[in-house]
């Protein structure tokens, strides 16, 4: 997973409510077993309609997201973060999100902001035109107009995404503790390792 530190851009100006995971990637794009193309089919629907967001050239590549309430609601599905990701959305910014979506985006290095509705409208109307920054170190949104807005994470999500780790990664953390636990472990009780016999039939 990479590492999460200031992610700065433009942002796309999304600002819809509940949009649920099957809008972020639709059924029919579930049947691969890679994250690799999704983000051809991520927002289809929306992308469908004249004048959408997505399809505005000033936002290509862009690494924020600001939605409204509710953003990933519906299924479980992990295939949401990876669609996103492939998109290359790096943070999402809206007044509130679905708990499992949070989880999922968190697993794949992508950061959930939480701000109160009045200061997404704002960086909403800001985006438009201008860039916005995301410095998770500092736990701020900021803007080239002074706009400071400064949001919670969990210590835990925090440091993982700060280093880049996902699970493997935070198991090779304590491969020393890993290592000197298998031989204490094979001293202790050495027939565990020996070979198993089978009796001859």
């Amino acid at each position: 997973m990479d590492k999460v530190s200031t992610i700065a851009g433009r942002a796309i100006p999304l600002g819809l409510k509940n949009v649920d995971t099957d809008v972020i990637i639709p059924a029919h794009w579930l049947k691969t077993v890679s994250r690799e193309g999704l983000g051809k089919g991520a927002f289809e629907t929306i992308r469908q309609a004249p004048g959408n967001p997505f399809d505005v050239e000033d936002f290509a590549g862009a690494p924020i997201l600001i939605a409204g309430d509710n953003f990933g609601c519906g299924s479980s599905r992990e295939h949401a973060a990876w669609a996103m990701l492939d998109l290359g959305i790096r943070a999402v910014i809206a007044p509130s999100f679905s708990d499992i979506f949070s989880g999922n985006a968190f697993k794949n290095g992508i950061l959930t902001v939480v701000l109160p509705p009045e200061q997404v409208d704002r960086l909403l109307e800001v985006a438009k035109d201008h860039p916005i920054t995301v410095d998770l170190e500092t736990q701020t949104v900021t803007t080239p107009f002074q706009d400071r807005f400064e949001f919670e994470v969990d210590p835990f999500r925090k440091h993982c995404l700060l280093e880049g780790l996902d699970e493997i990664g935070l198991t090779l953390e304590s491969v020393d503790a890993i290592e000197n636990h298998e031989r204490k472990r094979a001293a202790d009780l050495p027939w565990l390792d020996a070979p198993q016999r089978r009796d001859a039939a």
